[in-house]
């Protein structure tokens, strides 16, 4: 995703472009480590002294009311970010621990068996150990 101006970019989505969300949501689009709220505040607090967890949070919070990120819950208590809102996968290596997104194409899915149902969610997690992980036990 290259988004040339962000503080345009949070205000066409209906955000106030303060100094703090335009440098986590910077953050984000620079990084696609799937970052956790502490990721994202131990990176930016040093050039940031003012920064707060509690503002990361709320930050990300309007971030995914917004849709211009989701949260991706892998495991249990261990929310992370993600810029790619897009239908995708993602892959956790119990190894190291990394996440890689992959394509999916959703709509190839049969889903006639569910009957008339509303799906208001998607998240499709795979698990299992990386290539570097593997090129690694060998």
């Amino acid at each position: 995703m290259h988004i040339e101006n962000v503080g345009e970019y949070l205000k066409k989505n209906g955000i106030k472009p303060s100094v703090q969300r335009m440098k986590i949501f910077q953050y984000l689009l620079d990084h696609h480590t799937h970052p956790t709220v502490d990721d994202i505040f131990q990176n930016l607090s040093p050039e940031m002294p003012t920064l707060s967890k509690t503002t990361v949070y709320n930050t990300l919070n309007i971030f995914v009311s917004s849709n211009i990120i989701q949260e991706i819950i892998i495991e249990e208590n261990e929310v992370r970010y993600d810029i790619v809102t897009a239908d995708h996968g993602h892959f956790k290596c119990k190894t190291c621990g990394e996440i890689t997104d992959f394509d999916i194409d959703l709509s190839k899915l049969d889903l006639s068996k569910l009957g008339d149902v509303e799906i208001d969610e998607t998240h499709f997690y795979l698990k299992g150990t990386c290539e570097k992980c593997l090129e690694k036990q060998n």
